[in-house]
């Protein structure tokens, strides 16, 4: 799966950038639901475009984002980049 956007408009807009081994999302989301379903995730805060969530730094990170080398404090390029190559 190569990268995939979503946007939903909001008050303020729910972005998801989306790689073939997990997501990168923004402060609407939560890691708590992610690790019970088992999913990879980073979450990014303060974020309106998906520019501003490449550059942004993780705040939160699922058990298996961790799993995959994603940290807090990575930005979200690098997780994207993690996502993407991980098997």
């Amino acid at each position: 799966m190569s990268e995939q956007c979503h946007r939903i408009d909001l008050a303020k807009p729910l972005l998801i950038i989306g790689e073939s081994g997990g997501l990168l999302a923004c402060g609407y989301l939560n890691v708590a639901t992610f690790n019970k379903t088992g999913e990879a995730a980073a979450i990014v805060t303060g974020v309106s475009n998906y520019d501003q969530m490449r550059t942004a730094s993780v705040v939160a990170v699922s058990d298996a984002a961790q799993a995959m080398g994603v940290s807090v404090g990575d930005t979200g390029a690098s997780a994207l980049k993690k996502f993407a190559t991980s098997p």
